[in-house]
C-alpha cells in the first residue's frame, strides 16, 4: 500500500526529494499559492494543490506524513494560521512531520561552531521568524515532528556561475565572515533517510563539511569557468540590498554530525567544491545532450 506525503509550499528542496520517494511508490502531493507554479511541481513528479484557495480537509486525511517548506509570514507559520486545529486533531496519525528551518535561528557566533544544542539566539527578525515557527509546531501534542536546519542551500539552477559569467559577481570581503552551506540533493536525502527511520522531536543540523568565506566560493566558480577572478568589495562600502546585507549579520560554522550518526547519511556534496564541480560538469552535460 503505497503512503502520501503532504508537502506545503513545494519549492526547491522538496522537488528535490519528490523522485526518491515516488521511486519507492510514494504519493507525493505539493501546495502552492498560484496555478502559475503548478507546472514545475508536476515536473517534480508530485501532484499540485493550489493552496490556500482550496478545500485541503479530504487531503490532510489522507497523508501519512507532512513536510512544511513554507516560511513564516507576517502572521506567523502560514500552515498553521490556516489548518492548526485540523493538525492537531490529526497529528497522533502522521508518522512523521519534517519542518525546514534555518541555521538562521543560532545568530551570530563570531565564526565559532555552533550544533542542535547551542541555544537560539537569531540577530535578525528572519531568524526569530523561524524560532517563533519552530515552537508554534512543537507546541502540538503528539506530533511527530522533525525539525531541519537548513544552512544556505545550492543546486541546479541556484549556484554562482550565471552571476560570474554575466560579470556582475563580486567577492564581498567582510573579515572573519564565514558561512554554511549545503546542496540541494544532500538535503532531499537527509529528509529521506529521516522519513524512512522516524525519530520524533529530532532537531538536525542540514549543512556541508567545509563553511567557508562567501568570496571563497565565487572565486572557485571563476576558475571552474576558466573566466578571471571577480573584483574584491569590501563589505562596509558595498551596494547591497537591504536583504543580501541582513546575511552577513551572522557569521558561524555549523556542525552536521547528528545527520551522520543518526541517519547514517554519507554526503554526496562533502564541501562547495565537490559541489560546484557537478553542477558544472551536469549543466554541461545537458547543453551537449542531443535533442530527442
Amino acid at each position: 500500500m503505497s503512503k502520501t506525503l503532504l508537502s506545503f509550499g513545494h519549492g526547491f528542496s522538496a522537488r528535490a526529494l519528490t523522485p526518491r520517494l515516488t521511486a519507492k511508490g510514494w504519493r507525493v502531493i505539493g501546495t502552492t499559492r498560484s496555478a502559475e507554479k503548478a507546472q514545475a511541481i508536476t515536473a517534480s513528479g508530485a501532484e499540485p494543490m493550489v493552496w490556500p484557495g482550496t478545500d485541503i480537509s479530504a487531503t490532510l486525511s489522507e497523508a501519512d506524513a507532512l513536510l512544511i517548506s513554507a516560511g513564516p509570514g507576517p502572521d506567523g507559520d502560514p500552515v498553521l494560521a490556516e489548518l492548526r486545529a485540523d493538525i492537531a486533531a490529526a497529528a497522533p496519525r502522521f508518522a512523521w512531520v519534517g519542518y525546514l528551518s534555518t541555521t538562521g535561528v543560532y545568530g551570530d557566533h563570531g565564526g565559532d561552531w555552533v550544533d542542535e544544542s547551542t541555544a537560539l539566539a537569531p540577530s535578525t527578525r528572519r531568524g526569530q521568524a523561524r524560532v517563533d515557527a519552530e515552537a508554534a509546531w512543537q507546541a502540538i501534542p503528539d506530533l511527530k515532528l522533525h525539525i531541519f536546519r537548513l544552512a544556505g542551500i545550492y543546486g541546479p539552477g541556484r549556484g554562482p556561475f550565471a552571476k560570474v559569467r554575466n560579470g556582475t559577481a563580486r567577492r564581498i570581503i567582510k573579515r572573519g565572515q564565514v558561512f554554511s552551506r549545503i546542496h540541494v540533493e544532500d538535503i532531499a536525502q537527509v529528509l529521506e533517510a529521516s522519513l524512512a527511520q522516524p525519530n520524533p522531536g529530532a532537531v538536525y543540523n542540514l549543512c556541508d563539511d567545509d563553511p567557508a568565506p562567501p568570496q571563497d566560493v565565487i572565486a572557485y566558480a571563476a576558475e571552474l569557468l576558466g573566466l578571471p577572478l571577480p573584483p574584491a568589495v569590501d563589505f562596509d562600502t558595498a551596494e547591497m540590498t537591504p536583504m543580501a546585507r541582513s546575511f552577513y549579520a551572522e557569521s558561524k560554522k555549523v556542525r552536521n554530525d547528528r545527520i551522520k550518526q543518526e541517519l547514517g547519511v554519507q554526503l554526496l556534496y562533502p564541501d562547495y567544491r565537490t559541489g560546484l564541480e557537478a553542477l558544472l560538469r551536469d549543466e554541461r552535460e545537458d547543453h551537449d545532450a542531443p535533442d530527442v
